[in-house]
């Protein structure tokens, strides 16, 4: 079934053109009544036919629908209803796998590149290096129930990991691997979080159009004395997850 209403936002419906308002309407209504078999949604062909409209107002209904979280759009594939998002809880720091199986989901992953690479300036910064210093560089691609939803890339110590390459990096946690085999544990995790849009790489391999919106999260692990020992930039379809955090508010009167 496609998202209640109640979780998704809705935009005031002054920002479409009045074709496109009710066109709107009408997919919502499409959508609550016949869920699309596999999620799927008919090819804009076939929409612009039922709904005797034009591909420009099609266009404009449908980027408005995606906007709103409602449905997402896959290279080459078409429009598909956006599934629930995953609640990323940031203080938890539950590894990926952990975090989508805690939720009764499928996490998946694929090992897009590892290596040995010079620490470009924002990275030697993050970790106290000096640029160009020599650091690990991992890149994997996540899925959630088989959709491809997150881009990250890893950078990390090389004194603090040696060998860390040879391990099956697609299969582990590197936060397992941290703890199981260099006796490292995160004592301290930094975010900084903001929005943004994917780059060619990035696009490809979650199956998006270039320039496509992001949440971005970066991370900057430290372990047990302090150190900085790795860093992490995520980026996210931005209809993928929730993020929550809960603290105890304290100084308050």
């Amino acid at each position: 079934m496609p998202p209640s209403a109640e979780c998704r936002s809705s935009a005031p419906d002054a920002v479409l053109t009045p074709q496109a308002r009710g066109l709107h309407q009408a997919l919502l209504a499409m959508l609550a009544e016949e869920p699309p078999v596999g999620g799927r949604l008919p090819s804009e062909r076939q929409m612009m036919a039922r709904f005797a409209t034009t591909r420009i107002t099609l266009r404009e209904a449908l980027t408005q629908l995606e906007a709103e979280g409602r449905i997402y759009r896959e290279n080459r594939r078409g429009w598909f209803v956006s599934p629930p998002r995953l609640r990323y809880d940031l203080l938890a720091c539950l590894p990926f796998r952990e975090m989508v199986e805690s939720q009764q989901r499928r996490a998946e992953t694929t090992l897009l590149e590892a290596g040995e690479v010079p620490a470009p300036a924002l990275v030697a910064r993050r970790l106290g290096l000096a640029e160009g210093a020599p650091v690990y560089r991992i890149v994997r691609a996540r899925r959630i129930d088989g959709r491809p939803v997150l881009y990250v890339a890893h950078h990390l110590r090389r004194e603090c990991f040696p060998g860390i390459l040879d391990h099956d990096l697609a299969a582990c946690s590197l936060t397992d691997l941290y703890r199981r085999e260099y006796a490292i544990r995160v004592g301290r995790v930094s975010f900084e979080l903001g929005t943004t849009v994917l780059d060619e790489r990035a696009a490809e391999a979650l199956r998006a159009a270039p320039g496509s919106p992001a949440q971005r999260i970066t991370r900057i692990n430290h372990d047990q004395n302090g150190r900085a020992v790795d860093c992490d930039d995520e980026y996210w379809r931005h209809d993928a997850i929730e993020l929550t955090l809960s603290a105890a508010p304290q100084g308050r009167d």
